[in-house]
């Protein structure tokens, strides 16, 4: 199965506040506040969402691309590829799966929940 292409990229920072009001300066909306220094943003013309989350300062920070996919179960990593976790389930509700590229470049890939676990939400 193909993926339907970058939904989103996380970016770690190490200061919440400063990091938001950055890409709101370049014209991105709050829409999500998880209430631990972390949210999501879009911009109002579309495009992939932002999402920040903060991280301690004695952490590397990174940025992470995710791309969308309608069915876990019917995805398949490329071969190419290193599986850092399977899906699991997230808080947002949804899966991710952690993969590395050959580089050993971080990527997700986000699909809704099963049926099973209720309606699922993207992203």
């Amino acid at each position: 199965m193909s993926t339907q292409g970058i939904e989103g990229l996380l970016f770690e920072t190490h200061n919440w506040g400063k990091t938001v009001a950055f890409w709101q300066g370049l014209g991105y909306v709050l829409e999500l506040e998880t209430g631990h220094n972390s949210g999501r943003l879009r911009h109002p013309s579309g495009g992939p969402y932002i999402f920040v989350a903060e991280r301690p300062s004695t952490q590397p920070l990174k940025v992470v691309p995710a791309v969308a996919v309608k069915d876990a179960a019917q995805f398949a990593p490329p071969h190419s590829a290193t599986v850092i976790h399977p899906f699991e389930p997230q808080h947002w509700p949804g899966l991710e799966m952690l993969l590395a590229d050959p580089d050993g470049r971080e990527l997700g890939v986000h699909a809704p929940l099963p049926a099973k676990h209720g309606k699922a939400r993207r992203g």
